[in-house]
């Protein structure tokens, strides 16, 4: 961690840990407990595990704690999320699966080995294969490679069950119901299925549920709550799994969360880059529509049911717009050190004022700092400021 960063971190939550038993930050509930113990129960079970984790984080959105059950099961690993990730370490053509069946081909389904998420995976011996929940081709091609690797079992075994886990939010309900429209289409399932519930929020699945999803053999997807580790030692995979929504805003605070946000953006540079990539409204264009327009950014999110119209693309276009302008002003004129920790401090107090102004919060609001961190965050969590990996990928030694 960069040491204007981990000085920001320090001073924000202090030498606090993310832990169960109490204290400032208390991220396991009860119910989660519950949870992992029913979890490892059904694993004995399962025939093959789809672990879902974020793109943005695939190393911090690991359940460590699972870590040593699953590496003894069938395994992929589904990098949820591809669309919000960074394209230049995520992006994927074709397949190359790990050392239990590299260079596989199924049909023209390859992944290039400059996807270094792959190759990361592939060193340490695992599946895994970056897709978007919400597309049947993505998980098209996630079934696919499932169906590969239950081959020998399925001249073996009538039954079999396919298990999908991960940490909260990763979008598993979300896989779950594609899994299960791609099965209703291809097999005469009968039965009426109940869809897993979906939401933007940690927590939403409370119970295993599981859906039968083929015939012959028959094939079982068990849906399960997300659920964390009891401890995390490392304050900053935390912080990732808030920021990616992991875990609840209310827990650690989503001023919290906002300064985080901009001390990776400042310590990365990425403002500097946004003035590439809008020439023309940086220069200060702006639609007289953007004063008067009450749509929240929250509407956005994919689950929303009401279709944006095109004024609220507009509008939200705009304001994506104005809150980059802000911050790259801010960080273009900056004369300190991002990587002193008091400098970037102080810029990153210039960036919330300046946020304020351009997210149009009234300045006599009394809770307008929570208001700038909740919208700011929106922004980032739908994509609107662009795609993002929050880990870095580690080094092997892995040929090129």
């Amino acid at each position: 961690m960069r040491s204007g960063l981990k000085g920001v971190v320090k001073k924000g939550l202090g030498e606090m840990g993310f832990n169960a038993g109490g204290g400032a930050i208390n991220w396991f509930p009860g119910h989660m407990a519950a949870a992992t113990r029913a979890i490892r129960d059904r694993l004995k079970l399962a025939d093959l595990v789809i672990e879902v984790r974020d793109s943005r984080i695939p190393l911090s959105s690991a359940n460590e704690d699972l870590q040593p059950q699953l590496d003894a099961k069938r395994r992929v690993i589904a990098l949820n999320k591809k669309d919000l990730a960074n394209p230049n370490i995520m992006h994927v053509n074709c397949l190359f699966l790990a050392s239990s069946f590299s260079f596989l081909l199924l049909d023209s389904i390859l992944y290039p080995f400059d996807c270094k998420w792959i190759r990361y995976f592939d060193s340490c011996k695992q599946d895994c294969i970056p897709i978007n929940a919400h597309s049947k081709s993505s998980v098209q091609k996630l079934l696919e490679v499932v169906e590969f690797k239950l081959k020998e079992v399925i001249l073996r075994e009538p039954t079999l069950l396919v298990m999908v886990v991960g940490v909260p939010n990763v979008g598993k309900s979300a896989l779950i119901n594609s899994i299960r429209q791609i099965a209703l289409s291809r097999f005469a399932v009968q039965e009426k299925k109940k869809r897993a519930t979906v939401g933007p929020l940690p927590g939403v699945t409370q119970d295993i549920a599981g859906y039968k999803i083929a015939h012959k053999p028959s094939i079982y997807v068990l849906d399960t709550p997300g659920v964390l580790v009891p401890s995390i030692p490392d304050i900053e995979t935390g912080l990732k799994l808030s920021l990616a929504g992991s875990v609840k805003d209310s827990v650690v605070g989503e001023e919290r969360i906002a300064q985080y946000l901009l001390a990776i953006l400042n310590t990365r540079g990425t403002p500097l880059h946004w003035k590439h990539w809008n020439n023309r409204k940086m220069d200060g264009i702006r639609f007289e529509s953007e004063e008067k327009h009450k749509y929240n950014p929250k509407d956005l999110r994919p689950n929303s049911r009401k279709p944006p119209d095109v004024s609220d693309v507009v509008y939200v276009e705009n304001l994506v717009t104005e809150v980059q302008c802000a911050i790259y002003k801010t960080l273009a004129e900056f004369n300190g050190n991002v990587e002193d920790e008091n400098d970037l401090e102080n810029l990153i107090e210039q960036q919330f004022e300046v946020l304020q102004k351009a997210l149009k919060i009234p300045h006599k609001a009394s809770e307008a700092r929570l208001m700038v961190s909740k919208k700011f965050l929106t922004l980032f969590r739908t994509g609107k400021l662009g795609c993002f990996t929050l880990d870095d990928v580690p080094e092997t030694n892995t040929v090129s």
